[in-house]
């Protein structure tokens, strides 16, 4: 409970409507997409970097913990208030604050979302690479916060990879600057990369200028259908050791096909273990090669059934399955867990297996999505948290799952981050040389542990 001399104050910065307190509006702030959930005290929403600032000065004289939030996307429990306190909401700072086509750059305020962006800036021909599937209502600030990918990743990386610079407010206040707008900036040490992935246990983002690119002239997709989903994902390091490049290669395996059909009845095959679905772009004479040359190793690795789109309209529908698999796997029971373990693409049959095996030996519905160009793994676990028994089955399987993954030479996360529900398993990537690293980062630019506390670190 925040006192009312000092929730004075709080609503003395924001703009009229800036600070909730009501019952039904913390609810509201008290959860995001894992299932983690946590009350806070009050919620503000802040308009400017300065009030973001004075914000944080009185967080900081009061200790109270603060919790930078943006639509709530986050799959791991990054944006759910542990310890109570102030969730500082910075979806009214949704602006575009300078876009020049002529250097490829944009700055945007951090509320902006992703679509938002790639909206305005394909009005010059241009594009924004990262492409988290959440883009409709994910924010710039929150991809930074948790380094968000998307299927572009295969081809064009991460959200680390585009951005140029930063506006951050610390934990004491203070606003700072990194990074810049050119395309080549080593001066000193490499600000903008600490905070992309740092979850807001670091600062709170308000502004990001990131790289842009031409829009590529030409893309075309394939999709193609497997018996053996052994013989799917072997596919994937094929066509990745064949030194094409593809913009996305995505896998599902039959769990999620015949969910996605159950409610979309597009088309697809029930009767398969595994579909790709593989995207390349570029002048359209050498992508037609590229996708001549994906389909002849599709068939080679026993694929049943391919096809390739010939029209724009049939691109979109070959990626209505791939698009809609969350949220038609989220609808079947009242939790749906959507992990995201990372291995390398030589490991990846053997980790889709693991996750097949993981799913039977639990008793529980997993089904398995994937940037699989890449080899991060998505398994998607549906069931009931308010079944004791059964969530106990989750939890032992989300153990095996990581324990896989590091297993294998991978890594526990590739997009989604660590927050609340990664923290225990922290222990299995970081050793204490470097866990103890990361404890005295922490330690000196957010000395009273007030910014995003109980999550990674802390």
């Amino acid at each position: 409970m925040i006192e009312e001399g000092i929730a004075n104050k709080l609503r003395g910065i924001v703009e009229k409507g800036g600070y909730l307190d009501s019952p039904e509006d913390l609810i509201n702030y008290s959860y995001d997409s894992s299932a983690d959930e946590s009350l806070p005290d009050a919620v503000l929403l802040p308009e400017t970097t300065e009030q973001i600032s004075e914000i944080m000065k009185i967080a900081g004289e009061f200790a109270i913990p603060v919790t930078p939030r943006g639509s709530g996307t986050n799959l791991s429990g990054g944006t759910v208030p542990l310890k109570g306190g102030i969730v500082v909401s910075l979806t009214r700072m949704n602006r575009i604050i300078e876009f020049s086509a002529a250097n490829r750059y944009a700055t945007v305020e951090a509320g902006l979302t992703n679509l938002e962006l790639q909206n305005e800036v394909q009005k010059e021909g241009l594009f924004y690479p990262p492409d988290p599937a959440s883009w409709a209502v994910s924010t710039m600030g929150g991809n930074v916060g948790e380094n968000a990918g998307g299927p572009r990743g295969v081809k064009y990386g991460v959200t680390r990879d585009w951005v140029l610079g930063l506006k951050a407010v610390l934990a004491d206040g203070r606003i700072i600057n990194a990074g810049g707008v050119t395309a080549k900036n080593v001066t000193g040490v490499d600000l903008t990369s600490l905070f992309c992935g740092s979850e807001g246990l670091l600062g709170i983002v308000t502004e990001v200028t990131v790289k842009l690119l031409p829009v590529p002239p030409f893309q075309q997709s394939i999709q193609a259908f497997f018996k053996e989903i052994d013989h799917a994902s072997e596919t994937v390091a094929r066509i990745i050791g064949s030194g094409i490049v593809p913009v996305a290669l995505e896998l599902m395996d039959s769990v999620v096909i015949n969910m996605v059909e159950d409610s979309k009845h597009i088309g697809l095959p029930r009767d398969v273990a595994g579909m790709l679905l593989i995207m390349v772009d570029g002048v359209e004479s050498e992508c037609r090669k590229q996708t001549e040359l994906i389909a002849e190793i599709c068939k080679g690795e026993g694929a049943t059934r391919i096809e390739i789109a010939k029209t724009a309209e049939e691109e979109d529908t070959l990626w209505i399955g791939r698009r809609s698999a969350f949220g038609v796997m989220s609808q079947k029971r009242p939790n749906c867990i959507l992990e995201d373990v990372t291995v390398p693409v030589s490991k990846l049959p053997e980790a889709v297996k693991g996750i097949i095996e993981i799913g039977k030996k639990h008793r529980l519905t997993v089904g398995v999505l994937a940037h699989a160009g890449d080899g991060n793994t998505h398994p998607m676990i549906v069931a009931d948290k308010r079944d004791k028994e059964e969530w106990k089955r989750v939890e032992e399987a989300i153990t095996e799952l990581f324990q896989l993954a590091v297993d294998l030479g991978g890594t526990l996360s590739g997009e989604h981050g660590i927050g609340i529900s990664k923290k225990p398993f922290m222990p299995l990537i970081y050793k204490e040389p470097e866990f103890q690293l990361l404890k005295e980062l922490k330690q000196v630019l957010d000395p009273k542990g007030i910014l995003n506390p109980g999550k990674i670190m802390n």
